[in-house]
């Protein structure tokens, strides 16, 4: 683990967000004396969190001019005089001056690196005391891929401003959405059609990070594949579902999403082909076991039209030799 790694954590202050004052107003009639009252009361706190927040940007700014000057010092001016940094390893900086020291060595073995700060999550646990979280990317002088770190620091407010009190980073692994398709996992594999003639076969494989299944399909004909496509599928994080999108060797393209009902997965389809035409099924997976799946296309249409639905495809999992 590099210094840039350990030291990337401390941008952690260019997350502060000011306290602002909040009023809530109670049940009933408000007299005109209290309604104006509150809103004078309203109006202070409005100015004041626009002055505090004013002051807090102000200040970032002259934290992340320091550090990429590589002025330890006036960087470690940043931090309490108690303050407490513990790298990815576990080793444990104490004091202003401790800190000071570990900048120093990184600034000097590596010159002219520019910082960037992702909060991911921050809560005000009082009025003079700040958590964040979050990670931070390192951008070497030479352009090359920056180091990234993940962080966890606790501020403390002094004398109207900022300071960071205790710090503790960790590796950073890329975010993956492997949790949210858990029940998927089973697919992972090659599959084959057990039927004669008309049949198909499909492999399931992770992306990188885990983030998505991405499948390649093909209808096969005594074995030989003549369509078929790849398949991508993802989590929404918005609407909390799982998705896919499909695109196919013919030119057209598709999107379903995916719902579970025990053993069974229903693949709700829209999908565009190549010559324009909208098509729409629903097709429904179930597990027999392990190694056997069933894929039952139902509910198809080709421009609103109905068609029959075709006879389902067993598949088996291929084993390795």
């Amino acid at each position: 683990m590099s210094a840039w790694s350990r030291l990337g954590v401390v941008l952690g202050l260019v997350a502060i967000v000011a306290v602002g004052g909040y009023v809530t107003s109670r049940r009933g009639p408000v007299v005109a004396e209290e309604r104006s009252a509150r809103q004078n009361d309203d109006s202070t706190k409005d100015k004041e969190s626009a002055k505090d927040k004013e002051s807090a940007k102000e200040r970032r700014a002259a934290f992340i001019e320091a550090f990429n000057k590589g002025d330890a010092k006036a960087v470690a001016a940043f931090w309490t005089e108690d303050a407490t940094y513990v790298d990815q390893v576990g080793q444990e900086y104490k004091g202003r001056e401790a800190i000071q020291k570990l900048y120093e060595k990184v600034f000097e073995a590596r010159k002219g690196g520019k910082l960037a700060i992702h909060v991911t999550a921050s809560k005000q646990l009082s009025p003079d005391v700040a958590l964040n979280d979050g990670y931070t990317e390192v951008t070497p002088a030479d352009g090359g891929p920056p180091t990234t770190a993940r962080f966890t620091a606790i501020l403390v407010k002094k004398d109207g401003e900022w300071y960071l009190q205790s710090v503790r980073d960790s590796v950073a692994y890329p975010p993956s959405n492997a949790r949210h398709l858990e029940d998927l996992v089973w697919l992972i594999g090659d599959w084959k059609g057990e039927d004669k003639g008309e049949s198909g076969s499909a492999s399931f494989h992770w992306a990188e990070n885990e983030n998505f299944i991405v499948s390649e399909f093909a209808t096969t004909l005594n074995g030989i594949a003549v369509y078929g496509g790849t398949q991508w599928i993802a989590w929404d994080a918005i609407d909390k579902q799982i998705r896919s999108f499909s695109f196919y060797s013919g030119g057209g393209f598709g999107e379903a999403v995916w719902s579970k009902d025990d053993n069974k997965w229903s693949v709700k389809t829209t999908a565009r082909t190549a010559d324009g035409k909208k098509v729409s099924a629903t097709n429904v997976v179930t597990k027999t076991d392990n190694d056997h799946v069933t894929w039952q296309m139902t509910k198809l249409t080709v421009d609103g039209k109905s068609l029959p639905d075709p006879k389902p495809v067993k598949m088996k999992r291929v084993k390795e030799s």
